[in-house]
């Protein structure tokens, strides 16, 4: 009986350079506990690249008008906001993951739900006044 040949198993790479950075984020946040964390945000912020930094700024500012009550939070090392202790959204920087375009991120308990399929990460390649009120209404809805 004549044997198949053993191909090569493809073997898994591991994790890229940026994701085990962003996990040793999330255990160093994790061990800052859930206090309001915007100086350090702030401070993230001011790490990125120019237009990473322009529109996190502005959604920064925009979530801190129209959501007071969420908190400033790190998640992964990304700029995020809380409320309850649970993340709601989140900031992703085209350069954390060198990606074509940053994203503004949803997750759980932000209350989106709009039928049995709605979005939850939304490119953001730059922000017109139209593209703020979207983000200020997804935020509202979102903190709801």
């Amino acid at each position: 009986m004549k044997q198949k040949p053993q191909t090569a198993k493809k073997r898994y790479g591991g994790f890229s350079a940026e994701e085990k950075a962003a996990m040793a984020n999330r255990v160093q946040e994790m061990k800052l506990g859930e206090k309001d964390l915007d100086g350090e945000l702030l401070e993230k912020i001011g790490e990125m690249t120019e237009s990473d930094r322009a529109t996190a700024m502005r959604i920064h500012e925009i979530i801190k008008r129209s959501a007071p009550e969420m908190e400033s939070r790190l998640w992964y090392g990304m700029p995020a906001y809380a409320k309850g202790g649970k993340t709601v959204c989140f900031f992703q920087p085209a350069a954390k993951f060198k990606t074509r375009y940053a994203t503004l991120g949803f997750n759980d308990p932000a209350h989106l739900d709009d039928g049995d399929v709605w979005p939850v990460a939304y490119a953001v390649t730059k922000l017109t006044p139209a593209g703020e009120a979207k983000v200020a209404a997804l935020i509202k809805k979102a903190a709801s």
